[in-house]
């Protein structure tokens, strides 16, 4: 990579296809943030779960690799199941909380749209990196990309949280 334009932005400085699944990536996580509010629980995990399968043959496809949607879902399961138990549990926790009328449903509204963002803006940061680094479905390891997922599970719940506290203003958007 050249040194950085002046006025360029982080996305023109990127290789063409690192800056398309940037852009893939922050579509998801807000689609993901957004089927967080349904107010069904386990139906808002499953549309999540959905998101997160499209982003990753998104992210296959823009760098031209195959995907297989039953190794999507056992990736994306080995993967988010194996780490970031305190956010996952509380994302779990947010959907079935949702359950309880009134407290329970806003308490739900506000936990879940943020944990489904983080996860999937982690998940899609792993198979960015992994098939930028000329990765494929076939040699994608999980126990090798747990630490890597936990960084950005961070880094997601902080800027999804940071989102939502601004009640998704349009300026915040770009931070994802």
């Amino acid at each position: 990579m050249g040194e950085p334009a002046d006025n360029g932005t982080v996305a023109e400085q990127l290789d063409p296809h690192d800056a398309q699944a940037q852009e893939l990536i922050k579509k998801y996580t807000l689609w993901a943030m957004g089927f967080g509010i349904i107010p069904l629980p386990i139906v808002d995990v499953v549309a999540v779960t959905g998101v997160q399968l499209k982003m990753l043959s998104a992210l296959a496809s823009e760098y031209g690799q195959q995907f297989s949607e039953s190794w999507g879902k056992s990736v994306l399961g080995s993967l988010v199941g194996g780490v970031g138990a305190t956010e996952l549990a509380y994302g779990t926790f947010g959907s079935l909380v949702k359950a309880i009328p009134g407290v329970g449903t806003l308490f739900g509204l506000v936990a879940m749209p943020a944990t489904a963002g983080a996860t999937t803006y982690a998940v899609g940061k792993v198979f960015q990196m992994h098939f930028a680094s000329g990765g494929t479905m076939l040699d994608f390891d999980v126990e090798k990309m747990r630490q890597y997922f936990e960084q950005h599970l961070r880094d997601g719940v902080r800027r999804t949280e940071s989102y939502t506290s601004r009640g998704g203003s349009s300026g915040s958007v770009s931070s994802l």
